[in-house]
Formats: C-alpha cells, sequence, structure tokens
C-alpha cells in the first residue's frame, strides 16, 4: 500500500490529507475537512493539472513582454511542451486582455491568451 501526504490548496484551510493507494487506485483519503479536498486529491493523484503562466516578447509594444497564461488547466505532463511553444513566439503590439495568441497548445485542448494590455509604442 502506497500512501502519500498533501496540502490540500482548494482553500485556505490548507488541510494535511493523507491518501492510501492500492494498486494505483485510491482506497482512502483522510484529512480533509471539506469536498473540495477530496475532490482536489483525487485529481492530484490521479491525472494532476496546472495553469500554466509566462510571457511572450512583444514588437514594437510599449513593453517588451506581455503576461499570458493557459485558459484552463492542462495535464502536468505537457507543461514543457507548452513552455517551447511559448519561448518560441513573438507578437506585434497592440494585444489586449484575452486575445487568443496560441491556440490548442501543445495538443491541450487550451488556449494561450493574454494577460495585460501592451499598447503599441509612438
Amino acid at each position: 500500500m502506497e500512501k502519500r501526504d498533501l496540502i490540500c490548496i482548494g482553500c485556505p484551510l490548507g488541510c494535511m490529507i493523507q491518501v492510501e493507494m492500492q494498486n494505483g487506485l485510491i482506497s482512502n483519503i483522510t484529512g480533509n475537512s471539506c469536498k473540495i479536498g477530496e475532490d482536489y486529491v483525487r485529481k492530484e493523484v490521479t491525472n494532476p493539472t496546472r495553469i500554466v503562466t509566462s510571457s511572450i516578447r512583444v514588437l514594437n509594444g510599449t513593453a517588451p513582454m506581455v503576461s499570458v497564461k493557459t485558459s484552463k488547466d492542462i495535464p502536468k505532463d505537457k507543461i514543457k511542451e507548452c513552455m517551447e511553444a511559448i519561448k518560441s513566439c513573438t507578437i506585434n503590439a497592440p494585444v489586449h486582455v484575452g486575445d487568443k495568441v496560441i491556440k490548442n497548445v501543445a495538443g491541450t485542448d487550451a488556449d494561450i491568451i493574454i494577460t495585460k494590455n501592451i499598447d503599441k509604442a509612438a
């Protein structure tokens, strides 16, 4: 039997949750004080995902870089491929919050979107 300890990030309580697994399946979850913790742990041990945040180079803008993020969480094992796509991307100003820069990044069905407005330089 495998045991794992996780700190829940689902709410501000930060419960210490213990997960027992047998043959790759969850057999017991303890320590959570709400359903959010149980849901978080189930997802984290079976299919971990993350929102990716980064920045992309901007040409002819009032700032040289703009912050971006994935439109939804992506599988943890796709983060490196996602970051490679972001690193190879350069965009022209102006850009606006919500603009899609890369569609379906790393085949995840998530888009890379702009999170800050950058005007075109004068």
